[in-house]
């Protein structure tokens, strides 16, 4: 019996949200502590996001991976079927709400294309793709930015948002990575790879 895409992000977002405060605190910190899974060369520009709802927290990583020599971004919503663009972002910059009431940086902070995106998202399965949340906002910009450079997309969820498969299509741009609090998902190769990393 397949799931709709909606009934899949329904039920992973449902998992989600009843994860308590406690173990939101914990597995941010478990994601930060073991960082990427792979050497961050100086100076790469990391998109992160400003988690809304009950998302995976990424400002600890993103704290951990500018002591390691990252430029950080953010990214601001422009209009929907549109790409993504992405401004420098300093964790203790204020921010501002965008079109969407996420948090964004100043529109007079520089405009970049990151190196490596770390991208929010309902659910994910094993080959690497992501359910979102309907509006195609991070595959539109997959596919526009990867037209000038290579895009490392790095899913950032909580282990109880796996599901068994994702119905993706041909327009569906499958991540690189996901990290968990207790995996990491490395797609990158033809055989799959999966790593329990503690």
């Amino acid at each position: 019996m397949s799931n709709s895409k909606a009934e899949l992000r329904a039920k992973a977002l449902a998992k989600r949200d009843a994860l308590s405060e406690k173990k939101r605190i914990a597995a941010a910190a478990k994601l930060a502590k073991r960082g990427l899974p792979f050497k961050l060369l100086p100076g790469s520009i990391v998109s992160g996001y400003s988690p809304i709802r009950s998302e995976i927290d990424p400002m600890p990583l993103l704290a951990k991976l500018a002591e390691e020599g990252a430029r950080l971004a953010l990214p601001c919503v422009t209009a929907r079927g549109q790409s993504l663009i992405f401004r420098i972002f300093h964790p203790n910059d204020r921010l501002m709400l965008g079109p969407l009431g996420i948090p964004e940086p100043s529109p007079a902070a520089a405009e970049v294309i990151p190196d490596i995106m770390l991208t929010p998202l309902a659910a994910f399965d094993r080959l690497g793709h992501r359910i979102g949340y309907g509006a195609g906002h991070y595959d539109f910009t997959f596919a526009h930015l990867r037209k000038a450079k290579h895009i490392i997309g790095i899913g950032l969820a909580f282990a109880a948002q796996e599901i068994e498969a994702v119905p993706a299509l041909s327009h569906d741009v499958a991540l690189d990575y996901v990290l968990t609090e207790s995996d990491v998902f490395d797609f990158r190769s033809s055989e799959v790879a999966h790593s329990l990393r503690g």
